[in-house]
């Protein structure tokens, strides 16, 4: 409980919000095994100084003496972006 009460002051500075967190997950395809937290931040830079940073480092102990998981940076999709040109592009070849 000390780490959830304490992660939103770490992302405050790095522009960091929670997206998803402590709901319930509808798995449809495949197995899940857990739950799902998602954090949104501006860029791929904020993202890592968060990780990186004094504050958040200072309470990773707080989740991962309790609990398992992995945690991924992951670029997201740019604004207007359109699933057909990638299947173009693989289809072309380049």
């Amino acid at each position: 409980m000390e780490y959830i009460a304490r992660i939103q002051a770490t992302l405050d500075s790095y522009g960091g919000a929670f997206l998803v967190h402590g709901v319930p997950v509808e798995v449809r395809e495949g197995a899940w095994a857990g739950g799902l937290v998602l954090i949104g931040f501006p860029g791929m830079a904020e993202a890592r100084a968060w990780y990186d940073s004094p504050a958040y480092q200072a309470i990773i102990p707080l989740r991962t003496d309790h609990i398992t998981g992995d945690i991924v940076l992951v670029e997201g999709t740019p604004s207007g972006y359109d699933p057909r040109e990638l299947a173009e592009k693989m289809r072309s070849g380049s």
